[in-house]
């Protein structure tokens, strides 16, 4: 058998080895990241490697393509932390100003629209290949995980509050799509996803909002 392929069975549903080290390495990146540890990065590196091979295997080709994207935006991340860390120094967490905000949402609109008509036409999304409007749904959704996914890891590599927002975003449209494509791991670790993201958000939150305070004190 295709060691890729190999798993075990729980209440009758397999669970590919791949998709579970996988999601196990990606929930570990959020943990890490809720520390600002720089471990992140590494983690995240090895997840998308075995995620990739999941997806690849489940024809769910943009999933798939999103973790060569999570691998290039890792060695990004990887690097930006190290910069911000420099000499013992706390990773610097900041909101993203307005018009990083603006540009955010836009880039996520425009690039959902151009993805899913790449996907459609080159049939990389398994939607692709259902009967419409149901087809059209799962493009879209294919394409918007996508490049939600690609705006928050990068958000994220910049240490800007709004990426765990832009994750709960995605979530919103992964955990449904991850079940009704069969993956169950990942679907439950979506979950979990979405209620660790909401911690990381507020404790950069907090965070940030504490320094600002802090600041002007100690400049007295």
């Amino acid at each position: 058998m295709n060691w890729a392929e190999a798993g075990f069975e729980v209440f009758g549903t397999k669970v590919l080895w791949t998709d579970l080290v996988g999601n196990v390495a990606a929930l570990s990146t959020v943990l890490l990241a809720i520390r600002k540890s720089v471990w992140t990065w590494p983690v995240q590196l090895v997840g998308s490697v075995l995620l990739f091979i999941t997806y690849a295997n489940a024809h769910i080709t943009g999933n798939a393509l999103k973790q060569v994207m999570f691998g290039a935006l890792a060695v990004y991340g990887w690097w930006r932390w190290q910069r911000g860390m420099q000499d013992g120094r706390e990773l610097p967490v900041r909101p993203a100003t307005s018009p990083e905000r603006l540009a955010l949402v836009g880039i996520m609109l425009a690039g959902t629209a151009a993805v899913a008509v790449l996907f459609f036409v080159t049939k990389l999304s398994w939607g692709a290949l259902v009967p419409p409007p149901k087809g059209y749904f799962l493009v879209l959704a294919d394409a918007y995980i996508f490049v939600g996914s690609a705006v928050a890891t990068w958000a994220q590599g910049r240490a800007l509050v709004d990426f765990w927002l832009i994750w709960i975003a995605v979530d919103l449209v992964g955990v449904p799509l991850a079940f009704s494509s069969g993956l169950v791991v990942s679907g439950a670790v979506y979950g979990v996803f979405f209620v660790l993201v909401l911690v990381g958000f507020f404790n950069w939150l907090k965070e940030y909002r504490s320094r600002t305070v802090l600041v002007p004190k100690e400049a007295m």
